[in-house]
């Protein structure tokens, strides 16, 4: 099955009391282009997200975001720094003293000064909290696949619906282009009537220029090639996979062929029915830009 580059999928977890929540959004890229925003304290995990992005993603412009929250208060002690607040409190005496100034020491002044509580905080194990993380991640990321693998489905089915309106026009071109030499025939000879009247018409020489016309207006080659690579295209959409850009080059080469049937189409229906497959190839192009 192909999948679609725009998705989006969020997973809300709470593991070992930590409530993780992640989101992923993407759209279109030519390559894959993957940014994460985390908290701080979940900086360290940016690589590995990433690579968990990269095993399921290998084209688009995919954006994660991720939030922590920590159920209860975390067990935080925070103690007096005794050596630094005395030194504090001798120097603020000292300036008392010496300079005269007014004795409006408090706690909430003192508190303010740098060094004077120490603060400790549990020791985190980055590894399980990382392990943690990763499984939320891989979670929202089972939700995003679905996503784009739905409207992959959709993608699928148009294309394939294109794909069969093409070779159908490109049988139009194949029987138009019969009639095309068959009508040319007719008119050199009719002409050829009028011009030399009662003379005898060298039939031979009306099968040479008649062979001379079918030979140049002759689009066999391209309309081979172009229901092989309808055929091809079909192929690669029932193996799935990414296959992006190899329908784009795949476009490329239909586009070529097309072209150069309608430089040779002399005849007006079979240039309007060119226009037509132009058409086409245009919005499965369209489309193949949503295609990883």
């Amino acid at each position: 099955m192909i999948k679609s580059m725009t998705g989006y999928g969020r997973a809300v977890e709470t593991v070992n009391g930590r409530e993780f929540t992640v989101e992923l959004r993407s759209v279109n890229n030519r390559y894959l282009d993957c940014s994460v925003k985390l908290p701080r304290s979940l900086t360290f995990a940016e690589e590995a997200v990433k690579q968990a992005v990269k095993a399921s993603v290998s084209r688009g412009k995919v954006d994660v975001f991720i939030t922590m929250k920590t159920e209860g208060a975390e067990e935080v002690q925070v103690s007096l720094n005794r050596g630094v607040l005395e030194s504090y409190l001798s120097a603020m005496r000292t300036m008392v003293t010496d300079y005269g100034v007014a004795d409006d020491i408090s706690v909430s002044t003192l508190s303010r000064l740098p060094e004077v509580f120490t603060v400790e905080r549990p020791e985190v194990d980055e590894k399980q909290l990382l392990e943690d993380l990763l499984s939320v991640v891989h979670a929202a990321l089972q939700g995003y696949d679905a996503m784009r693998t739905t409207e992959g489905a959709a993608l699928e089915k148009d294309l394939r619906s294109r794909g069969q309106t093409i070779l159908t026009l490109v049988e139009q071109v194949e029987q138009g282009n019969a009639q095309t030499v068959s009508d040319y025939r007719a008119r050199l000879e009719a002409k050829l009537q009028e011009v030399l009247a009662n003379t005898a018409i060298d039939e031979s020489r009306i099968l040479t220029e008649a062979a001379i016309f079918a030979d140049k207006v002759a689009v066999d080659e391209e309309t081979v090639r172009l229901r092989s690579h309808l055929e091809q295209m079909n192929t690669m959409l029932t193996n799935g996979g990414a296959m992006g850009r190899k329908l784009d080059f795949l476009l490329q080469e239909m586009n070529r062929e097309t072209n150069t049937i309608g430089s040779k189409c002399t005849d007006v229906r079979l240039a309007r029915i060119v226009v037509d497959i132009k058409a086409e190839l245009e919005k499965i192009r369209e489309q193949t830009q949503n295609i990883e």
